[in-house]
């Protein structure tokens, strides 16, 4: 049952950014190679914090209220089997963004893009290979950037020749966001910083739209948005608040007081947000809370869609919508993003521009960082070798298609060095594997080793283990096999061993 949502009063706060569905924001569907006949296409890239891959009203979710998300998908293709690749932290979004910007797995990345903490201030952001937004302004693009920037002010510095409103944080009061003004120099310093009283994603929003108005290069541009919502602290205003009555939020099917083995990184803050059991009550406060988060931020998306509808741009531009992880709000017990269910390891991915269908969905399985050699395939510029992911114009040009058989999940507490005769094994690994409808994951906490089999066909809320099943002892063989290849294959640098896999000497 829909929840009671007062929709008029919603459509009515949201103005013409909520209602201008139909034809504005939808791009021309001509060839790339057309696109390229004045000049190469515009790339907007919409970046959201934590938002999970079912939040979008037009994909499935009629509990929730996202027009312009809904826009933007009937305008292009999703890409309903996107995922990020994982992080060795609890702070999934760095190394989620450290791969978006290089098309790196994440294992093959430095420490200074992937972490801050350990790293000295002079060295963040430190990176030899060529960038995203980098690689167009070498390409002659206007290159700009707003919002959260969670991977150094160096690796900013070179990729963008303006920007506004830059956060180098990674989470923040919504109504204080401590923001930096763009500086060619890149000497970012703590005194350079000022509070606004606009919430994050007015104000991110504002910058970019300010960026589009005024703007007189006539090089095409390259536009970095990228929000911190819904990410907490979920504090939406109190007109979108009160669009989600927390009774009215139906528990998911996977709602669990509590996880039922010892998993990855219980203790990590997001894990605090709620005290243990979750009850049902507190759970429903936070996906109305949530949920409310995720409409606001979709009627300052619009906003800025119409702002590039009006500027007549739009049908040259190519935008991304693209979240850089997940995030449980209650289901499996969980209340945040450290394993690798798929409530956390998927993501929302939406593409729509010149060369790109409309109104279509792909289910081939893909990573975020596959947008990086796919804006470059369809922007017409040659891709860095450095790149390791894949483009997904195949899957854009093929219902059935697919780039990769499988994929690789991974998370841990820390970072895992490898050394001569080092047998130290960390607390805390998870790693998994999907193949087709099968997936799965390997645990390795306190000393125990767990592993889990779904399949995600008849068991879409990972709840059945059958990994002990006899009739499915075959496929756990195999998965596993596949998952030290794979582990093999990206640099991992947890021994396989430590999760009870066996290495052929």
């Amino acid at each position: 049952m829909r929840p009671l949502i007062d929709r008029r009063a919603f459509l009515s706060l949201a103005g013409s950014a909520a209602v201008t569905l139909g034809v504005a924001g939808c791009t021309s569907s001509r060839s790339v190679e057309e696109s390229f006949t004045n000049r190469r296409p515009n790339v907007l890239v919409l970046f959201t914090d934590d938002q999970r891959a079912d939040t979008i009203g037009a994909l499935g979710n009629h509990r929730i209220i996202t027009p312009n998300m809904d826009r933007l998908v009937e305008c292009g293709v999703s890409f309903t089997n996107a995922y990020v690749m994982g992080s060795i932290h609890g702070a999934v979004c760095m190394p989620s963004r450290a791969m978006l910007l290089t098309g790196r797995h994440y294992f093959n990345l430095p420490r200074s893009v992937t972490m801050t903490w350990d790293v000295p201030h002079e060295q963040r952001g430190a990176c030899s290979d060529v960038t995203l937004p980098e690689l167009y302004q070498q390409a002659g693009y206007e290159t700009f950037v707003t919002g959260k920037w969670h991977n150094g002010a160096p690796l900013l510095a070179r990729g963008f020749t303006n920007g506004d409103a830059i956060f180098f944080g990674g989470m923040c009061d919504h109504l204080s966001v401590p923001i930096q003004t763009f500086d060619p120099t890149g000497r970012y310093h703590v005194d350079r910083r000022y509070n606004s009283e606009t919430f994050s994603s007015e104000l991110f929003s504002d910058a970019a739209i300010e960026f589009l108005e005024s703007r007189t290069d006539e090089r095409p541009f390259f536009l970095y948005l990228s929000y911190t919502a819904p990410h907490d602290p979920r504090m939406a205003p109190e007109e979108f608040a009160a669009l989600y009555p927390p009774e009215s939020i139906e528990l998911p099917a996977n709602y669990m007081d509590e996880h039922p083995y010892l998993i990855g990184d219980l203790d990590v803050r997001d894990e605090k947000l709620a005290p243990l059991p979750r009850s049902a009550a507190i759970i429903r406060e936070h996906i109305a809370a949530y949920y409310a988060m995720i409409t606001h931020l979709d009627v300052h998306i619009g906003r800025v869609l119409d702002a590039l509808e009006a500027t007549g741009e739009a049908d040259n531009t190519i935008i991304v919508l693209a979240g850089d992880n997940g995030l449980a709000v209650g289901q499996h017990g969980l209340l945040g993003k450290q394993n690798i269910y798929e409530h956390s390891a998927g993501v929302p991915l939406v593409m729509s521009g010149p060369g790109i269908p409309h109104g279509e969905v792909r289910e081939g399985l893909c990573y975020i960082h596959d947008i990086f050699p796919t804006l470059c395939e369809l922007s017409g510029l040659p891709t860095p070798a450095s790149v390791e992911a894949k483009s997904l114009t195949p899957l854009m040009q093929n219902t059935t298609g697919e780039i990769r058989d499988s994929i690789l999940l991974s998370y841990s507490t820390g970072p895992i060095r490898k050394s001569e005769g080092n047998s130290h094994q960390p607390d805390g690994i998870l790693r998994g594997v999907r193949q087709g409808r099968w997936k799965l994951i390997k645990s390795s906490c306190r000393g125990s080793i767990n592993t889990r089999l779904y399949n995600l066909d008849t068991d879409p809320c990972e709840l059945q283990d059958l990994s002990d099943h006899p009739a499915h002892r075959a496929q756990t063989l195999h998965l596993e096999k596949l998952l030290q290849e794979w582990m093999v294959r990206t640099g991992d640098p947890v021994d396989p061993r430590w999760l009870g896999l066996e290495v052929a000497e």
